[in-house]
């Protein structure tokens, strides 16, 4: 068994061959090492972009809903903007 390696490694083709592969496994830039790195980031990437549309398709029809009910945008500017009609006041209470 041993003889077979050894003679094998006498052998220019198996030799080279060996060598790119651990050149490609290891050193290249596109090495599998990278590739896997790579790959994580990417599948990262997806699973945010997935949240930020999700995000911006609940913030569309929250704006949505807003163009279209004067109350809700009432309500809304009152609470978000602290807005309010001519003849009141606001007292805004703050907890420690």
């Amino acid at each position: 068994m041993l003889t077979t390696i050894l003679s094998s490694l006498n052998n220019k083709y198996v030799v080279s061959t060996a060598a790119f592969l651990v050149w490609l496994m290891f050193f290249d830039n596109n090495s599998l090492i990278r590739q896997s790195r790579l790959s994580g980031q990417l599948r990262d990437l997806k699973k945010q972009k997935a949240f930020y549309e999700e995000a911006i398709g609940k913030n569309r029809e929250a704006s949505r809903e807003l163009m279209n009910d004067e109350d809700l945008l009432e309500k809304f500017a009152r609470e978000r903007y602290l807005m309010k009609k001519e003849n009141e006041d606001i007292f805004v209470i703050i907890r420690d």
